[in-house]
Formats: structure tokens, sequence, C-alpha cells
């Protein structure tokens, strides 16, 4: 074999290779964009609202798939984008699920007339009712959330939020990432 056509063979070998390293590269680039917009999201916690059950700095993932075969149940914790800020999303818990009336009288919560006992992620009394001091009745598709931390929450009591509807679920809560001595699966009931 000559030298010229040595040469050439290892050109096309380190070619060869390359192709093959960008060929993957486009593939795990592909892969991580369907898997963020269809599968899961990564989101941070920011704020009091949901204490104790998450922590202001806490990662989570989001998990986007289940509600495409399941309905959202009662106290899942859910991900929707704040109506008003591009790129800002709550994370609130369901309480009211679709056709029954929520209301909070005497700091707790009510649905369909009954005081919801089973609510154990909301500590505290709730001091100010905004919008559920009257009776709140939710529509076939709509959702009420609150925070863990009741009195620290801006959720479907306030207007600027409101009821939700299943389209403006991203996702439920899945598996707290960070910080890393508390990493785990995210209880919901």
């Amino acid at each position: 074999m000559s030298r010229h056509s040595k040469r050439e063979e290892e050109e096309r070998d380190i070619l060869g290779e390359l192709g093959g390293w960008l060929v993957y590269i486009l593939l795990i680039i592909g892969l991580t964009y369907l898997i963020i917009t269809f599968v899961g999201q990564r989101t941070m916690v920011s704020g009091s609202s949901m204490e104790t059950t998450l922590q202001d700095g806490d990662n989570l993932i989001v998990d986007k798939i289940s509600y495409r075969f399941r309905d959202p149940k009662r106290y899942d914790i859910i991900v929707f984008p704040y109506k008003y800020e591009e790129d800002t999303y709550y994370i609130k818990r369901i309480i009211g699920m679709p056709g029954e009336t929520v209301q909070i009288r005497d700091g707790y919560v009510y649905i369909d007339g009954k005081r919801l006992t089973s609510d154990i992620y909301g500590k505290e009394k709730i001091k100010d009712p905004q919008t559920a001091a009257e009776p709140v009745t939710l529509g076939d598709d709509e959702y009420f959330v609150m925070g863990d931390n009741r009195n620290h929450s801006m959720d479907s009591r306030d207007p600027g939020v409101g009821v939700l509807t299943r389209k403006d679920l991203i996702g439920r809560a899945w598996v707290r990432i960070y910080p890393f001595d508390n990493i785990g699966v995210i209880r919901h009931e």
C-alpha cells in the first residue's frame, strides 16, 4: 500500500469516527428534547407556599405523562404556569375536584358542605379564605388548588390564580433531585 492511499484511508477513518459521534450527539439532543417536552421537566420550588412538604430551593422532576393515562387525584402536587408571568410555574396541591363545591369557613376547607378532615397537609387554620369565603362550584374540568402553607400561599383562593382546568396542569411533582440529602419520590397521599 502506498503512503498516499494509507493517508486517505486514515482520513476516511477519522471522518467516519467524527460522523458517528455527530450522529450520537444529535440523537442524544433529540431524545433529551422529547423527554423534556413530553415526559418530564425539571422545576425549582421558589418560596414557602408548599412547606413543610417542599422547601424553597428544592429541585423537582415533574411527571408530564401520567395525566395522559389517568385523572388527577385529590392531594396530587401539581405544577402549572402562572398566567400573568411567562416562564413562571406554581406548585400546589389539588384540594377540590371537578363538580365539587369548595368553601373555607372558620379556617377550614369544606367540600360539598362537609369539612375536609382527611387534609393532613394544611396544618394551620386558614386566616384569609379570599374568594373561597363564598362557595366555589367547580366545573366538569376544574380543580381547586392550595399550598400546604395555607396562610402564605397564592393559590385558587386568589383571583390571580383562580381555579385550574385540566389543560392548565403541566404535570405531577414526582421526584426531588436536590438537595441531595433529601432526594426521593414525593409523597402525594
